[in-house]
C-alpha cells in the first residue's frame, strides 16, 4: 500500500510539476482556423454601443485576413443582424451623428459582410425601407433571420458590450 501511495504521488508530481520554472513564458498557438460562417446578433440598449460591437467584428476578421492565415474576404461568410436601438445608426438621416460607425460598417460590407435590419424594428422606429444606407438589407424579422442562419450552420455571436470602469493602466 505504501508503494502505491508513493507511486500515485510520483505520478501526480510528474503530471503537474507545480509552479513554472523561472524564465519560462507563454507561447503563441496558431489554431488551424478554417473558413468562417458567423451571424452576429446586434441588440443594444444604447445606439453608441454599436461602436464597441464593431470591434467584435474586427476581432473575427482581422486575425483571419492577417498572417499566418491570410484568408481572402470571400472565405468569410458573415452576417450582422441589427434590431435594437442601434438601428438608428444605419438610418441615412442620422449619418452625421453616426458617421464613424457607418463608415466602418460600409468598409466591412465592402469585404462581403452582410448587414441586415429587422423589418419589425424598422416599423417600430417608423423607418421605411429606403431610410437605410445602400449596404443594408431589410429582413422580415431579426429573430427569424437569426434562427435561419443558425439552421444553416452559422455560429451565433452576440456581443456583450459592457461599461468600462477602469483604464487598462489602472488594472494592468
Amino acid at each position: 500500500m505504501k508503494r502505491f501511495i508513493v507511486l500515485v504521488f510520483t505520478l501526480a508530481v510528474a503530471i503537474n510539476p507545480g509552479p513554472a520554472v523561472a524564465g519560462e513564458t507563454s507561447k503563441i498557438v496558431e489554431t488551424p482556423y478554417t473558413e468562417q460562417k458567423v451571424v452576429f446578433d446586434f441588440y443594444f440598449d444604447d445606439p453608441a454601443k454599436v461602436n464597441s460591437a464593431l470591434y467584435w467584428l474586427r476581432a473575427l476578421i482581422n486575425p483571419l485576413m492577417d498572417a499566418p492565415y491570410e484568408m481572402a474576404p470571400e472565405f468569410l461568410d458573415i452576417k450582422v443582424v441589427i434590431h435594437g436601438t442601434e438601428i438608428v445608426t444605419v438610418a441615412r438621416r442620422n449619418y452625421a451623428k453616426y458617421k464613424d460607425a457607418v463608415e466602418r460598417m460600409r468598409y466591412y460590407a465592402s469585404l462581403g459582410v452582410e448587414f441586415k435590419v429587422c423589418g419589425m424594428a424598422a416599423q417600430d422606429y417608423d423607418y421605411d425601407i429606403d431610410a437605410f444606407h445602400e449596404f443594408i438589407d431589410v429582413v422580415p424579422s431579426a429573430i427569424t433571420e437569426l434562427a435561419h442562419w443558425q439552421l444553416q450552420g452559422y455560429a451565433l455571436i452576440t456581443p456583450q458590450v459592457m461599461e468600462k470602469h477602469f483604464s487598462i493602466e489602472e488594472i494592468r
